[in-house]
């Protein structure tokens, strides 16, 4: 087949996070299985304008917020559509609208819609255009096949408006070699470990607040927050105020091994986010003997087996979830046995088992295409 792929970012942009890990880990593995795969993504300074990647042919233009307003246009004018088989939109920011102006059958790709949640994390007018443009989904994307990254995100497309026939669930997968645990297995009993970007809906706010309440209860832990973000500023902020500053530690970004480093260092990775698509660094730390301690929210909930590879903790509660870690850091014999369920759970997930999936789902959809 030849799959044109539509996505904000591609996995060289700076802001790239596990939708485009996600993303490029199922294309490459198209293009070494002999698929010709190009991706349009939005242009990004340093970058160059065409270049290939692991087989992917990689096409940035466009800028960082309307990228999405000239995707049509540019499309119809530089690439010869008729020419695609597929054309495979990931839905991860802002619907393209591909259906509507594509030839090709479209394969929708869906980690999580923002829903009420754009209200929280952006100014009103800009959360407005982003529920506007989420409402139009079904109607748009009527009669297309959509893979989503979780049930969570399934029953979310579902209560939207699009059948539930229509709709297939792939998990995201990790690269088992590299997520292991450390030869020694040995680990920090202080460490709280956070990673992802900075953003409020990510819930690392209550995680301080979480901190702040185990320091009172006399415990020792510290926190590590790692990734980049728009609301770091406001933590560091809310770190202050509570008199954390030598307890929580903002890393910034930092490399594969370092996070790998971070993973298996940690006693517990907590992950409080008002929703996600998965919980990709989920499964990271469960693969690296890293129990969990979670929001119970969308997403969450199916990446983390309650009780058995972590513990979910209502969102948005302070003091559930010192509760939570307080138990994992104290309790060696619990944490033992949320470590071993965690790997084990963790290794059902290889990248290969989610992108042979993906992949059939390709050729079904645009098989589909030609007997239209």
């Amino acid at each position: 087949m030849k799959v044109l792929v539509l996505n904000w970012r591609d996995p060289r942009n700076p802001e790239a996070g596990g939708a485009e890990v996600h993303l490029h880990e199922i294309m490459r593995r198209a293009a070494s299985a002999g698929h010709e795969i190009v991706q349009v993504s939005q242009a990004c300074d340093g970058l160059p304008g065409e270049e290939t990647i692991d087989g992917v042919g990689i096409i940035r233009r466009g800028g960082r917020f309307t990228f999405n307003l000239g995707l049509r246009g540019w499309c119809r004018r530089h690439l010869d559509l008729a020419s695609f088989d597929l054309v495979v939109e990931d839905l991860c920011k802002l619907p393209f609208f591909s259906p509507s102006w594509s030839p090709a059958p479209v394969l929708v790709l869906v980690p999580h819609l923002f829903g009420t949640t754009a209200y929280r994390e952006v100014a009103f007018p800009l959360a407005l255009y982003v529920d506007a443009l989420e409402r139009l989904i079904p109607r748009v994307y009527r009669g297309c096949r959509f893979v989503a990254i979780s049930e969570s995100t399934k029953r979310d497309l579902e209560r939207r408006g699009i059948p539930g026939g229509d709709i297939s669930v792939s998990p995201c997968g990790i690269d088992l070699d590299e997520y292991a645990p450390s030869p020694s297995g040995a680990h920090d009993p202080r460490t709280i470990l956070y990673v992802g970007r900075l953003k409020r809906y990510k819930g690392v706010q209550t995680l301080i607040e979480a901190l702040s309440i185990l320091r009172d209860r006399g415990s020792d832990a510290v926190l590590r927050v790692v990734g980049t973000g728009d609301f770091r500023e406001e933590l560091e902020r809310l770190a202050d105020r509570l008199g954390l500053q030598d307890r929580v530690v903002f890393t910034g970004f930092v490399p594969g091994e370092s996070k790998l480093a971070e993973l298996r260092n940690a006693c517990v990775a907590a992950l409080p986010s008002e929703k996600e698509g998965w919980g990709l660094t989920v499964i990271e730390a469960n693969a690296c003997g890293t129990p969990v301690v979670a929001s119970d929210s969308d997403g969450l909930r199916d990446s983390v087996r309650n009780g058995e590879t972590g513990i979910l903790v209502p969102h948005g509660d302070p003091e559930a979830l010192a509760g939570a870690l307080s138990a994992v850091l104290s309790d060696p014999g619990l944490r033992a046995r949320l470590s071993e369920a965690g790997k084990v759970w963790a290794g059902r997930f290889g990248w290969d088992v989610t992108a042979g999936e993906v992949i059939g789902e390709m050729i079904r959809a645009a098989g589909a295409g030609v007997q239209r």
